[in-house]
């Protein structure tokens, strides 16, 4: 089996310590048959307010599979009942949530999602106020614990202090690549892994097929370099070959976070010293089971959820 391109690392005999860092913003979901035509209305059988936004999302995903986490990014102040609900959220999920910084007269991001009987999605988001350029306010004592680090790409100047911290310390440093950016951005280079969306990969590189895609990417970054096709299973560059693991088939009712839940798990995976591809599958299966889910990330699973499911699989 092929390891993960990091230096040899001793089992880990307690739960890894993850650092999720980047946006948390605050999901409302519904659930329709059909997306409204315009002008017109259409019956919600489902409903919740729920966190979202990747770092904070693949945070829950992390805590649920048996890490200790922390997450740390920019969110409003104290006056912002939206952030206050998502931290609120957060520290309910057991996640350590010192490392965030509340901006004074600030406000986070909401979107409201509505999701199709086939688990697709459209999305408006009313963008957060004030939160672009904030730094952390001690990068080095966030990563000081942390065996893994986790990250994307949509605040850039505080998780770049984040993953030049982790980069001084040598933990693996996974990047959610969410956004598209420039091949030759520096927050990418400092990745150990770097993970993209089909979308931000197309977005980053102009190139629509993966392999070449991914090719491009790997010219210039020196870390593994992937990408997640939901379907379609996920793809990575490895000793220059590309290599393709399926996704799992289920009945995707809400594929809503899939991405994120997909990151969380590969990143605590790659923390307990897994092997590359069974990070992927195990990464794939926390993704598939929480597609069966309504809700976003509320519908992420637990550990043993996953472990149940890879043990039923076949071949």
């Amino acid at each position: 089996m092929t390891r993960c391109p990091l230096a040899e690392r001793a089992p880990k005999k307690k739960a890894p310590t993850i650092l999720c860092s980047g946006i948390a913003v605050q999901d409302i979901v519904m659930r329709v048959k059909n997306f409204p035509a315009p002008g017109t209305k259409v019956h919600a059988s489902d409903f919740i307010i729920t966190g979202g936004g990747c770092a904070a999302n693949a945070s829950v995903t992390c805590a649920r599979l048996g890490a200790r986490v922390q997450f740390a990014g920019p969110l409003g102040g104290s006056d912002d009942e939206v952030s206050n609900r998502v931290i609120a959220d957060l520290i309910a999920e057991g996640i350590d949530c010192s490392g965030v910084v509340r901006v004074a007269g600030g406000s986070a991001s909401v979107s409201l999602i509505l999701l199709d009987a086939l688990g697709e999605k459209t999305i408006a988001t009313r963008r957060g106020v004030k939160l672009g350029g904030v730094l952390p306010e001690d990068a080095a004592k966030l990563v000081e614990s942390a065996d893994a680090l986790l990250i994307d790409n949509r605040f850039p100047e505080f998780v770049m202090a984040v993953t030049r911290a982790a980069h001084r310390r040598r933990i693996p440093i996974v990047i959610d690549l969410d956004q598209a950016t420039k091949v030759k951005d520096p927050l990418l280079a400092l990745g150990t892994h770097v993970v993209a969306s089909a979308e931000a990969l197309r977005g980053t590189t102009g190139l629509e097929d993966h392999a070449a895609a991914l090719q491009m990417l790997g010219k210039h970054l020196p870390g593994l370099v992937a990408v997640t096709d939901g379907p379609h299973g996920v793809f990575w560059l490895e000793g220059g070959a590309i290599q393709h693991m399926p996704a799992f088939a289920v009945e995707a009712i809400d594929t809503l976070a899939a991405g994120d839940a997909f990151h969380g798990g590969f990143t605590v995976a790659l923390a307990e010293n897994q092997d590359l591809a069974d990070c992927m599958r195990f990464a794939s299966a926390t993704a598939a089971i929480k597609c069966t889910r309504f809700g976003g990330a509320s519908g992420t699973p637990k550990r043993g959820e996953v472990e149940k499911f890879l043990a039923q699989q076949v071949g």
